[in-house]
């Protein structure tokens, strides 16, 4: 009762702090997972340049794999935080064990086509004569591990619905670690180069897996996993599904993104192009990556308030989490802009791919100070139930815009035409959000009045409640 409560009426600044930093830690390690995978590849000795543009190919294969991963993970774990809460766990520990057939299942398919095809996909997303070996020999150890991968992403996001968040991220991080570790091992003890790195990332991602399975199997889990429930269910798959597929859909229109601006970027700017874009989107991903942790933090707040009509409270946790991440966004874009070269050598410091990156970084993410905007905005409008603007705002900075300028820019501006596309995206996204939040957050001063009055009531009723439990102790 007390956390659904405090939702309405404790200091919204003093909520948004406990529910989102947790969630901007997880965003870390995962952002850290692939940023540090990135930083070995491209420092193995003589060919670091060449493969971290052979990992950059590989991107839009490694988003399909990620869809499918939200699809059965973001799904299940909906379903089954809304079956615990209709007390309905029988049908909760089903979906957890379809959860893992539907990974075995899709993981086998994604391995088995990724493998035959590998060459050929990999050419048509941006690969040359030079990078195809660098980009064939990494894909085809990630797709190996593609179970493993499905199952690892699926499970440890269900062990928050669960009842256990802590136990999630403290897995993820371990994971994390780990893949770290093996990564310096792997490429610069044993001299494995890319395929090390590989290696490293679906053997981290195989131990997170078998954890996941250990803690259903284990005392700490309330569901578990029985050999029962891995026969599909239609219903349960078809509701899986219904709620996974909008990251899914929205994945995959990220790998068509990838796409694109690989073959741009080659033709425009050639196999290092590609390398320079692989650094600078991980360096993006290091300051952007709190911003969604920030919202996931937000969401709960913004709606639950919502729903409650304290429109001045949904209000002031929206803008406290704009000026939070303006705050982030700008710092980053600060020190990236003064000292764009410290954070590309971070990842390889060949003369030619710091060139290229550093021009590219500078316009690329020109418009990262104002792109908390965009964000929290599409995250604010999903958090009072209008799911639909949210996505078409969602997808205006990602794809809607960002494709056209791809395909039009260059043709004008050559490689800097493929860097302009995303700042453009940005600022023009970003308006049109202003726009959509400053109708939403006006028509709350008309609708003040009745919150306050509730918020009043919950005020003495939350009082009451914790007077009432200090004099049961």
């Amino acid at each position: 009762m007390h956390s659904q409560t405090e939702l309405g009426v404790k200091h919204v600044n003093s909520l948004l702090f406990k529910y989102s930093v947790p969630a901007i830690i997880g965003m870390l390690v995962n952002a850290l997972y692939n940023v540090i995978d990135r930083m070995f590849i491209g420092k193995i000795p003589g060919v670091g340049p060449l493969a971290i543009t052979g990992l950059g190919i590989t991107m839009p294969i490694a988003t399909i794999i990620l869809a499918f991963g939200m699809l059965i993970g973001i799904g299940t774990t909906t379903n089954i935080s809304i079956k615990l809460g209709q007390k309905k766990n029988y049908e909760a520990e089903v979906l957890l064990g379809n959860a893992v057939t539907l990974s075995l299942i899709i993981g086998i398919i994604l391995t088995i086509i990724g493998i035959i095809f590998s060459e050929d996909i990999l050419i048509l997303f941006g690969a040359s004569e030079n990078t195809l070996i660098y980009a064939k020999t990494y894909i085809d150890i990630i797709l190996v591990g593609s179970v493993v991968n499905l199952l690892s992403f699926s499970l440890y996001h269900s062990i928050r619905a669960d009842g256990n968040p802590r136990i999630s991220s403290g897995i993820m991080i371990l994971g994390c670690i780990l893949n770290a570790s093996l990564d310096y091992l792997f490429i610069f003890i044993f001299n494995l180069g890319i395929q090390g790195a590989a290696l490293a990332t679906i053997i981290a991602q195989c131990v997170t897996a078998i954890l996941t399975i250990l803690y259903y199997l284990s005392k700490k889990s309330n569901l578990k996993i029985r050999k029962n429930n891995l026969i599909l269910r239609k219903d349960l798959v078809i509701s899986t599904f219904a709620i996974g597929m909008s990251p899914f859909f929205m994945q995959l229109a990220a790998s068509l993104v990838q796409v694109i601006s690989n073959n741009a970027l080659r033709t425009y700017g050639g196999d290092l192009a590609i390398g320079a874009m692989t650094t600078i989107s991980s360096i993006a991903m290091i300051f952007l990556m709190p911003i969604f942790g920030l919202n996931q933090g937000a969401q709960p707040i913004i709606g639950y308030n919502y729903g409650a009509k304290k429109y001045n409270r949904v209000k002031k946790a929206y803008l406290m989490s704009l000026s939070v991440a303006t705050i982030i966004l700008f710092i980053g874009t600060f020190f990236i802009q003064m000292y764009p070269k410290f954070f590309i050598g971070l990842f390889n410091k060949d003369e030619e791919l710091m060139k290229i990156s550093i021009q590219g970084i500078r316009i690329y993410l020109f418009m990262m100070p104002i792109v908390g905007i965009s964000i929290t905005g599409s995250n604010f409008i999903q958090s009072i139930g209008k799911a639909k603007i949210a996505m078409l705002l969602s997808l205006l900075r990602q794809v809607i815009l960002l494709i056209p300028f791809i395909l039009i820019l260059p043709q004008f501006l050559g490689l800097n035409g493929v860097w302009l596309s995303q700042a453009l995206a940005d600022l023009i996204s970003t308006i049109l959000t202003i726009i959509v939040l400053y109708k939403e957050l006006r028509s709350y001063k008309i609708l003040n009045d009745e919150g306050e009055d509730i918020l009043k009531a919950e005020l003495e009723e939350y009082a009451l409640e914790k007077e009432s439990d200090k004099d049961e102790k």
